[in-house]
C-alpha cells in the first residue's frame, strides 16, 4: 500500500467542480445549487412559473448558474425530496444561511480564542463548544436569529466571513489572486 501525501489528500477532497446534484455539490458550488432552487420556488410561488414549465426552467437555471444543464428531470427538478413531498417555500435558503451563519459564529469563536484552530488540529474541541455553549446554544430559540447572530458577533448577519472563509480556503488551495466580492 502506498501512502499519499497529505497535501495531495487535502487538495482531492476539497476540489471544486460542476455537478448536477445538490447534495454533491462542493462548499463553493453548493449555495450556487440552493439559490438556484429558492428562485425557482419564488416563481413557483408568486404565479410566475407554472409546475409543467419547472423542468424547463431548471434546465435553464442550471446552464445560466453552473454551466451544466441535466438530461433528464432526475437529475433536475426532481431530485430533491423537498418538493415532491409538498415542502416548498422557506427550506432551500435556510441551509445557505446555515453555511453563512456557521463561519460568522466561527471567525467570532476565533476571534475571542486565537488558538482554536490548534487545539481542533490536536483534537481538542472544548474550548469552541464552549464558546458555541456560552454565545448560541444557551439561548436556544429566546432570540430571533439576527438577534442572537448580534448578540453572538456583534453584528446581524454578514455573509463577509463566509465569503473570507472560502478566499482562504480555496485561495490557498487553487493559489487565486486577489479578493472575491
Amino acid at each position: 500500500m502506498s501512502s499519499v501525501p497529505i497535501a495531495v489528500f487535502y487538495r482531492a477532497i476539497n476540489k471544486v467542480a460542476r455537478t448536477l446534484i445538490r447534495t454533491d455539490a462542493d462548499e463553493v458550488t453548493y449555495n450556487l445549487h440552493v439559490t438556484l432552487r429558492f428562485d425557482l420556488e419564488i416563481k413557483l410561488l408568486k404565479g410566475e412559473l407554472s409546475v409543467r414549465d419547472l423542468p424547463e426552467a431548471w434546465r435553464a437555471a442550471m446552464q445560466a448558474e453552473l454551466g451544466i444543464e441535466p438530461s433528464d428531470d432526475r437529475d433536475g427538478c426532481l431530485q430533491d425530496a423537498h418538493w415532491y413531498s409538498g415542502y416548498i417555500g422557506g427550506r432551500f435558503q435556510s441551509y445557505a444561511i446555515g453555511n453563512i451563519l456557521a463561519a460568522q459564529f466561527y471567525a467570532s469563536a476565533l476571534k475571542a480564542h486565537p488558538n482554536i484552530q490548534r487545539e481542533i488540529a490536536g483534537g481538542r474541541f472544548g474550548t469552541l463548544q464552549s464558546w458555541l455553549c456560552d454565545n448560541l446554544y444557551r439561548h436556544g430559540s429566546k432570540f430571533a436569529p439576527n438577534d442572537l447572530a448580534e448578540r453572538a458577533t456583534g453584528t446581524a448577519m454578514n455573509m463577509r466571513p463566509y465569503l473570507d472563509y472560502l478566499h482562504e480556503k480555496y485561495g490557498a488551495l487553487y493559489r487565486l489572486p486577489g479578493t472575491f466580492e
